[in-house]
């Protein structure tokens, strides 16, 4: 399981969060190409020889799965400390559910655009595991707004629809955030929540 920073505060990003060879892997695959990069190119980058490389990681696929797992399970629980914040108030808890969605696509951009794009690379069990943590993940969003629409706190007729789209946009911040653009993760991730409101036909604040 990864290391998660949730208990200490959700919306904390510190730097140096991989094991070191996972970072070098990491880094590979944003350049390259989980298909373009050899585990002889990660070893070298890492200051490793390929045996010494295999001692910790037995093949490629494992680098790509160790990476995919720590994304996801830091995800997974920022999500869950966020909504414990929020509590029980509906509105609150789709605020919090997309601020953690954005500043996790912002702050962990490279890791998040390989965890999401090299989802063809994944094979057998590591990839039927990975859709298992993407649909759970999704089914949290799922349930923020089907409960808001319950309690008549927001008026969308198609939550389910309303939910996909907003974890898609939230998602798609990897692909294109830039930390020298003009927003911060911050500015962007209430921007976020404003639009989000929207969607869901949620009283403005």
């Amino acid at each position: 399981m990864a290391s998660s920073q949730a208990g200490t505060g959700w919306r904390s990003y510190p730097d140096g969060t991989l094991p070191p060879i996972l970072g070098t892997a990491l880094a590979c695959f944003v350049e390259h190409g989980y298909h373009g990069t050899s585990i002889r190119a990660v070893a070298a980058r890492a200051g490793l020889s390929v045996p010494g490389l295999y001692y910790h990681y037995p093949s490629k696929q494992a680098l790509l799965v160790a990476i995919v797992s720590h994304a996801m399970d830091d995800l997974w629980q920022r999500s869950l400390a966020a909504l414990e914040e929020a509590g029980d108030d509906a509105a609150r808890r789709l605020d919090l559910l997309v601020e953690c969605l954005v500043l996790f696509h912002a702050h962990r951009r490279d890791l998040a655009f390989i965890a999401a794009s090299e989802i063809r690379s994944l094979t057998g069990q590591a990839r039927t595991t990975y859709i298992g943590a993407r649909d759970r993940q999704q089914r949290l969003m799922d349930g923020v707004i089907e409960d808001g629409v319950a309690r008549k706190v927001f008026t969308t007729a198609y939550p389910r629809d309303v939910s996909r789209a907003v974890v898609t946009m939230c998602t798609g911040v990897a692909q294109w955030y830039s930390a020298d653009g003009p927003h911060s993760p911050r500015q962007l991730a209430e921007r976020y929540r404003a639009m989000t409101r929207g969607t869901v036909g949620a009283p403005a604040v």
